[in-house]
């Protein structure tokens, strides 16, 4: 039953303890931090007309010492034994199972909780009368289940992208200090470098919507070459010559020395004007 399927995604698969849990949300909050935190501070210093090479500089430098000093704090909390293992409580005989945002909509209560899910339980469907079922049985057609994500098309992969993005910080760093500092530093000097677009016309807040859809291009192409059918692409196309964890890094740090030289280009060229009116 499709019923099956929901509860089998809703359900943990083994027990997660708290510090696990915390350390997977920081993981996560980290990644998204170093993109916000980035844009926020190319916005602020182009709109205060800060100088460039100072700007650029200062926000590659404490955006990587920030992002690696939490990492290494978070390696170092998973060594921490938790005080008690606990499984997650999901509730006990009579769990309701219901859209928390519509409460009008499907709703299914498991009498024996969820030390049965297939056992008796009561089908609440609007505008039919309540119906109970001893067991689970494939005779009884239910509507769609509204208990899925109703989250956006847009946050929900732009979730998972921050979510791959915390991973892939965690990976370099496992492989080695110059890994990461390969792989983050090129990151941030991409992101970095995309300080052009704060200032592409004269309307701020329109520059900071555009400057926030390329930060979120990098993001999607980050998750994308990044993925193992990529990866497995571009080793043969290298010819397993260069590595393959190393190629996403060149681009970053070739594209972003393009970017800044046709932003340099693009400033000498409007002060020659200036100078000549």
């Amino acid at each position: 039953m499709s019923l099956r399927v929901d509860w089998a995604k809703i359900l943990p698969p083994k027990p997660e303890t708290s510090l696990s849990l915390l350390i997977a949300a920081a993981n996560w909050a980290l990644s998204l931090t170093v993109f916000s935190t980035i844009a926020l501070t190319l916005n602020y210093a182009v709109r205060r007309k800060c100088f460039a090479v100072t700007a650029l500089v200062s926000t590659v430098t404490l955006s990587f010492l920030f992002s690696f000093g939490i990492l290494i704090a978070l390696e170092q909390w998973k060594s921490v034994p938790p005080a008690q293992t606990t499984g997650i409580n999901l509730g006990g005989k009579g769990l309701i199972l219901s859209n928390a945002i519509n409460s009008s909509e499907t709703a299914v209560i498991l009498l024996n909780g969820t030390a049965e899910p297939l056992g008796p339980r009561v089908t609440s469907i609007p505008g039919q009368p309540l119906t109970y079922q001893r067991t689970a049985s494939s005779d009884f057609d239910l509507p769609q289940i509204p208990f899925g994500n109703e989250t956006p098309w847009f946050l929900n992969s732009l979730a998972i992208d921050i979510r791959l993005n915390a991973e892939m910080f965690q990976k370099r760093l496992s492989q080695g200090f110059f890994s990461y500092l390969f792989y983050s530093g090129a990151l941030i000097f991409i992101l970095c470098s995309l300080a052009y677009f704060f200032k592409f016309s004269v309307w701020p807040l329109a520059n900071l919507f555009i400057a926030t859809l390329a930060f979120r291009g990098i993001l999607a192409l980050n998750t994308f070459i990044n993925s193992a059918e990529m990866q497995e692409i571009i080793s043969s196309f290298l010819n397993r010559k260069f590595p393959a964890d190393a190629a996403l890094p060149a681009v970053y740090l070739a594209f972003g020395a393009l970017i800044i030289l046709y932003s340099l280009l693009a400033f000498a060229a409007k002060r020659r004007v200036d100078d000549d009116v």
